[in-house]
């Protein structure tokens, strides 16, 4: 999967973060980045608006920039824009039948069909679902926004008319009573559908988080709380249960209604009854064992007097007819009406983000049993190509190509418009995933006939719901130069890399297909939208744009390479000619594959984008080419399974990025030299370009630069400002000192550096409105700047004058010595052009079958050096950045989803696994990094399991399924020596039980070789596909040996590749070392499940908005970061609807603000909403999830909720143990945590053992001498001066003192507090030992001294908790902090006003907080 966070414009890092909370380096580092002001001083709101490639902003940034400086003016222009979205709500009053009226707020942009949906979930009318809203006796339109009603004003009475019901309208009123009953039931979670997951942040806090008014104070109690975790929560501890990953929930234990309610055998109605109003027949059971039929007619519903075997229509005596099902059921069975009362009133206090739909299904790896229960929906479900609600869309199936394009049509010019289309492509996009998804799985299972039916099975191809599904297999002998079955597995992925990559730049004009990959039962299907009219006519016909056998043949087309040409400059591809058949040259714009054809519709389509991004030359082996040195020390090139491997975006954009710095350095070098030469001709130079014709000068050199806005502010020389470019200290230091100048610290850089996008980049985006004094300084936002060696600077500032006029004028006026310096850097660094800095590649060089003309050659040796380049600079500098942050801990992978990540925004493959794993294991600092190195080496034998299990799984009938599964996780996990397959019995034939199973001769031959497999086969089999594929020695031949060898735990191995290949398994407690029996028998089986990967739209407004308001917290403007926050939060909502991971990241990131401010109960409603995102949208053991709890607990502990505090503590450390086992950094900070929980309520002894755990942890992995270890001891020194244990506690502070005098120095704030308690330890153990003395002396009559045992204040505790957890409290005076306040709480109800909107929303955004406070 592409990394997490693709398309997210880089305009921001550069604002160094103030991390003030990295203990390990000196606090000195941290002042540097303190008094560095934020290179982006415009408006932030301005700068990130040109980071966006998509839009047309330029007018609108321009408008913006004029309040460099101060942020107020700036910020009002995006107020007036956002105010649009929410004008100020009004009450009304809405009448329904039967029960008090009420009032209901609401916004005037509202449609009526949204308060219908309100009404359908309130207590009091949720039974209702056929009736219309009226004011004054007319009838409101559902589709009318509430603005556009006449006579609709604050206070107007609405009332709730009850309608007749149609078919439709009555199965839609059975299916909502369904939802109801169903409410609390977590079935729908488990099995995965209907984007329903799981959460259990509830169970933990009792309902302890209401809203902030009402909340029971637990403070003062602390007798009461019982702190003892439970034996395998404390450290040490080597049991990994697998059942508290599922606490159960009391509130899960259904309270019954009915016994059943299904549709009848008698539907439809025959006609005589059709004419009677009948619309269908119900049968339904009762609790109390009543057997009813009910008639559905369009007057309501009534009691009819048909029986299971005869028919009788006529309405029963009496008849009970009720306008709603549930009125009509709880006259006739008091057990219903009891029971619905108590369930509705429990749904409706469970927290929104318990059962608000998620946007794309979250499968769950582990599942209890549950009873399987009668539904006639879902039954009726199952068989309907309908994909639930479908039958609203007037038109049955969806034409999912046009949904898709069309939204992509619609206008983007102002904020509203904006956030009207990227919702609709947000929500289209997620309806399309859940029915490709739903399509990959009824093709698999076979329920859908092929296209081409005479053909076999893997050649097949199918269309279901308008969509058109193929499977991973090499068709055609059509992949085989490239590799075969592999390259035909590996394109889709590829191909959706570039679907990705080019629905990012969002040029309009150019359409790609909705594109969405599935793995299922070992299967690889992709799905994907149909372009009209392609089917009815051959490919070769449609084709007028690129190749349809590999470049043999290749066709251009004008419009195609003006559409491409727009994508060129963000995407780095190059324009090139290739030669065809006839040997004349084709110019393209993209690789050969990429075909272009124009639909029916007229719009122009690209497909088949494997090889939007160039080639990776180290698993490229080609005649006659030699790598780059660096590669070649690695052991490059290497022979990979296919020939698709190509480099990551990711990648490229930090190559160019570090491309740009060589560039800018080269040209200053060579100035500095004339400068020295010719000290009186170049001073004349800097002043001949004014500050303002250099900020104001629009590139016309490069035309297509102005083509897109978000270049439209940044010079010719494009500094890449797309994706997250990563620019890693190493690079710097060695351009740097390639210049002879002195590098600048790396600490300061560090403290920047953030998980989520690494290092800060430079880019010119800091040209807009430079200041006189900033463009003398080069107006570069690099992290260089202000550090250098003072020489440096004008070299820097004139060579970055002199490309900017370059730019600006053809550089005409200018002397030719400066053009020349420029191409010569131009050249150094293999830019395309020689007067501006461009790189792009050619992503046709080294494809078989693919050639060039004459003329280009020089060219193509040139672009040939820069493939060499970039596949050395991987491995020379990304992987070398990857270790140094872990050993930082800037990143800190908690599990393989997090490694993968971590590598992906380097830019890293996978597939350089083991080489990432060589490396840590030839570091000297190796033993500070075995938590990467565990965590790599399970995942990379998980992945390589994976590959064998699917293979295995492609040979495995449907009936031996859960058998063949439960075999090969005894073969991957189970201690027992002879795992042996239980072929399934046939349940068919009666046997006589003495015949043993696996005796009988298995009958279709083929179909049980998976029956074969043993441990030892699976195991050598694994650490050859290791070799193979990563070229890493695994030194294990079993489970046994492996969990040995590396210190890897089985339970983690079992979460890894069940969430892999999508096993869900049952839940209990797996005895995996057990020598005499298998673990897993097929019974622990309970499900496979889709593996699936798709775009992920993006809200960029909202994105922008978030971004610049973390700048804002940066720089210390809480109060304007908060602002901008909320307003993030706000267009988060209104594109991705409530449930999304950058709403999480925002919720997060507003908690922690609310905190820093002191308004401790709103903190805990965000953090609270943050959890229960992150639990439904990445699963509820995610690392995410954990970090989540944590702070959670911290703001809980603040709250006075001490034991709430505890349990979510203790949840967290189970969550972690059975991700990634104890010995890991993060670890230390919850055990501190736990520790000083227990000291606070006095717990010692336990306390004691999690804060001694913390300092060990600590002292292995940042070093005996680091300031973290330092507080280690100083908080288990407090604690055993609370058991009054002086002697222990003398020795820890004694510790912590020395670290502190050493690192920081006699004169440090933190070594004289250090100083001060020493002597106050000294102090009481003198006074304890007189006391003892005196004692022993005089025996029972000796005057004992009182002493002073002091058990923690509240206050105190909380104070290590926050400096612990990285939190610094900025004093803000009182004034400050009522309007912050006051402004939050206006935001809050503006938002709620406008929550009742639809609920939709996505995956994997995991933007960090870089608060200043963020550990």
């Amino acid at each position: 999967m592409v990394s997490k966070t693709d398309d997210i414009p880089a305009s921001v890092p550069n604002c160094t973060a103030v991390d003030l909370a990295e203990d390990d380096e000196t606090p000195e580092s941290g002042r540097t980045a303190l008094k560095k002001p934020c290179p982006c001083e415009h408006s932030a709101a301005a700068v990130v608006m040109n980071g966006d490639a998509g839009h047309d902003q330029a007018e609108e940034a321009e408008s913006k920039q004029d309040s460099s400086g101060d942020a107020d003016p700036g910020d009002d222009g995006n107020e007036q824009e956002v105010i649009v979205i929410q004008d100020t709500g009004f009450t009304v009053k809405i009448q329904a039948p039967g029960t008090e009226p009420f009032d209901l707020q609401v916004s005037p942009q509202e449609m009526v069909q949204e308060i219908h949906q309100v009404l359908m979930d309130r207590e009091d009318t949720c039974h209702r679902t056929c009736f219309s809203l009226q004011l004054d006796g007319n009838v409101l339109d559902n589709f009318a926004e509430l603005k556009s009603i006449e006579g609709l004003q604050e206070g107007s009475l609405l009332k709730v008319v009850e309608e007749p019901y149609t078919v439709r309208e009555a199965r839609i009123h059975v299916r909502h009573i369904r939802d109801l009953l169903k409410s609390l039931d977590p079935s729908d979670a488990y099995n995965g559908v209907d984007c329903n997951s799981l959460s259990f942040l509830s169970v933990f806090t009792d309902g302890d988080l209401g809203d902030s008014g009402k909340r029971k104070k637990k403070g003062s109690e602390l007798e009461q709380i019982d702190c003892t975790p439970p034996e395998h929560i404390l450290p040490g501890s080597k049991e990994r249960p697998l059942v508290p990953l599922q606490p159960q929930n009391k509130d899960w234990k259904p309270l019954q209604c009915l016994k059943v309610l299904t549709m009848s055998g008698w539907n439809p109605p025959p006609g005589n009854r059709k004419m009677h109003g009948d619309l269908m027949y119900l049968s339904v059971v009762t609790v109390e064992e009543r057997n009813v039929s009910i008639t559905a007619s369009t007057r309501g519903f009534y009691l009819n007097q048909s029986t299971t075997y005869t028919f009788n229509p006529k309405p029963a005596n009496p008849s009970f007819l009720s306008h709603s099902l549930v009125e009509l059921l709880s006259q006739i069975s008091p057990a219903f009406k009891k029971n619905f009362t108590a369930l509705q009133k429990k749904r409706v206090q469970r927290h929104p983000f318990e059962r608000i739909a998620t946007p794309f299904q979250v499968y769950s790896w582990t599942a209890p049993q549950i009873d399987h229960a009668m539904d006639c929906v879902r039954a009726e479900d199952a068989y309907t190509s309908r994909l639930g609600y479908e039958e609203h869309i007037p038109g049955q199936t969806r034409d999912w190509n046009e949904e898709l394009q069309t939204t992509r049509e619609l206008p983007r010019k102002n904020l509203p418009e904006r956030l009207l289309r990227e919702r609709a492509i947000f929500k289209v996009h997620s309806d399309f995933a859940a029915a490709a998804t739903r399509g990959a799985m009824a093709v698999i299972d076979g329920n859908v006939m092929a296209i081409n039916p005479g053909e076999e099975t893997r050649m097949q191809m199918f269309i279901w719901n308008n969509i058109f599904f193929s499977l991973g297999f090499d068709v055609r002998d059509h992949y085989k130069e490239l590799g075969g079955d592999a390259a035909a597995h590996a394109a889709p992925t590829n191909d959706l890399n570039g679907v990705r990559a080019y629905g990012a730049v969002d040029v309009e004009g150019l359409y790609t297909l909705g594109t969405v990959v599935v793995d299922y039962r070992g299967y690889r299907v992709t799905a994907q939208s149909i372009i009209p009219g392609i089917l009815e006519r051959e490919q070769e016909q449609s084709v007028i744009y690129g190749s349809i056998d590999f470049g043999k043949t290749v066709v251009s087309h004008p419009k195609y390479l003006e559409l491409l040409e727009k994508t060129s400059r963000p995407l780095k591809v190059q324009r090139h000619c290739v030669l065809n058949e006839k040997d004349t040259a084709v110019e393209l714009c993209s690789s050969v594959e990429c075909k272009g054809i124009i639909g029916n519709d007229g719009r122009h389509y690209i497909l088949d984008l494997l090889r939007t991004f160039p080639p990776d030359l180290n698993f490229l082996p080609v005649e006659g080419e030699e790598l780059s040195p660096e590669s070649q020390k690695q052991g490059f090139p290497r022979q990979h399974r296919h020939r698709l491997a190509c480099l990551r975006q990711e990648l490229i954009e930090a190559f160019v990025e570090h491309r740009y710095l060589l560039f800018m350095k080269m040209a200053a070098l060579q100035l500095m030299q004339q400068k020295a030469n010719k000290e009186s001709k170049t001073a004349a130079l800097p002043e001949s370009i004014s500050p303002e014709s250099v900020s104001d000068s629009k590139p016309t050199a490069a035309p297509e630069a102005s083509e897109k806005a978000s270049e439209a502010a940044t010079p010719a020389f494009d500094s890449p400002t797309s994706s997250e470019s990563t620019l890693t200290p190493e690079d710097t230091a060695e351009s740097e000192a390639a210049l002879g100048h002195e590098t600048p610290t790396s600490e300061s850089q560090e403290t920047s550096a953030r998980e989520s996008s690494a290092v800060p980049t430079m880019t010119a985006n800091g040209t807009h409105e430079p200041t006189i004094p900033e463009s003398q300084n080069g107006g570069c936002d690099s992290p260089l700047e202000g550090k250098e060696a003072d020489e440096a600077i004008p070299g820097l500032a004139q060579a970055k004058e002199l490309a900017e006029s370059l730019a600006a004028d053809d550089g005409s006026g200018i002397d030719p010595k400066s053009r020349e310096v420029v191409l010569n850097a131009c050249k150094a660094v293999g830019s395309i052009s020689n007067t501006s800095f461009d790189i792009r590649f050619n992503p046709d060089i080294f494809s078989p079958g693919v050639r060039f003309p004459e003329d280009s050659a020089e060219e193509i040796q040139k672009q040939k050096q820069l493939l060499k380049d970039g596949a050395a600079f991987l491995v020379s500098c990304q992987i070398p950045s990857l270790i140094k942050d872990c050993l930082d801990h800037t990143a800190l992978p908690m599990d393989g989803a997090t490694l993968t990540e971590a590598l992906h925004q380097r830019g890293i493959n996978v597939r350089y696994l083991g080489n990432v794993l060589e490396f840590v294991d030839k570091m000297p600092a190796k033993p500070q990094l075995e938590h990467v190195y565990r965590i790599g080496i399970t995942e990379l034998i998980t992945r390589c399991t994976k590959h064998i299990f699917k293979t295995y799984l492609q040979g495995v009938e449907l009936s031996a399924l859960s058998a063949a599964v439960s075999h090969f996780l005894n073969c991957f996990l189970s201690s027992f020596p002879d795992a042996v397959a239980h072929l399934p019995a046939d349940e068919l034939v009666s046997r006589k039980k003495n015949k043993r199973r696996r005796n009988r001769v298995p009958g279709g031959g083929d179909n049980t070789a998976w029956a074969s497999l043993t441990p030892s086969e699976l195991w050598k089999s694994i650490a050859s596909e290791a070799l193979s594929y990563y070229h890493f020695t695994l030194q294990c031949e079993s489970a046994d040996q492996a969990v040995e060898k590396y210190g890897l735990q089985k339970i983690t191995l079992l979460r890894e590749i069940s969430v892999k290949t999508g096993i869900q398994i049952l839940i209990k407690e797996y005895n995996f070392d057990s020598r005499h029996k298998p673990a897993f028998t097929e019974e622990d089986i309970l499900n496979i499940f889709p593996v699936v990967k798709h775009v992920n739209p993006k809200a960029s407004d909202a994105f922008h908005f978030f971004q610049s308001g973390q700048a804002k917290v940066q720089q210390g403007f809480l109060k304007e970061g908060c602002e901008l926050i909320n307003e993030a939060l706000n267009l988060f909502n209104n594109v991705y609807g409530a449930m999304h991971v950058e709403i999480c990241a925002c919720l997060r990131l507003l908690a922690r603000l609310n905190y820093i401010i002191g308004d401790h109960p709103e903190a805990l409603s965000n953090q609270q909403k943050a959890v229960l995102m992150s639990e439904r949208v990445l699963g509820i053991e995610h690392p995410n999830t954990i970090q989540e709890y944590m702070h959670l607990a911290l703001y809980c502990f603040a709250n006075g909720q001490l034991s709430t505090a505890l349990k979510l503590l203790y949840r967290a450390r189970y969550l972690m143990l059975l991700v990634c086992g104890e010995d890991h950094p993060e670890m230390a900070l919850l055990d501190s945590n736990i520790g000083l929980v227990l000291h606070g309520v006095m717990e010692y002894d336990l306390s004691l053992r999690f804060l001694e755990n913390a300092l060990s942890i600590n002292s292995k992995y940042h070093g005996p001498r680091s300031l973290k270890v330092a507080l280690s001891n100083h908080l288990v020194a407090r604690v055993y001066e609370s058991k009054a244990e002086f002697r222990s506690a003398l020795q820890h502070e004694k510790e912590g003192y020395t670290i502190y005098k050493n690192q920081v120095g006699e004169a440090h704030e933190k070594t004289k507090e250090s100083s001060e308690y020493l002597k106050y330890l000294t102090q009481q153990a003198v006074a304890l030992q007189r006391t003892m003395n005196e004692i022993y002396k005089n025996g029972s009559n000796a005057s004992i001294m009182p002493l002073k045992f002091t058990a923690p204040s509240m206050a105190s505790v909380l104070e290590q908790l926050n400096i612990i957890n990285g939190i610094i409290f900025i004093p803000l005076s009182q004034k400050d902090l009522e309007n912050l306040k006051a402004e939050v709480q206006r935001r809050q109800q503006l938002q709620d006003s406008g929550k009742a909107e639809e609920h939709q929303e996505d995956s994997q955004l995991v933007l960090d907080d870089k608060l200043p406070v963020d550990d």
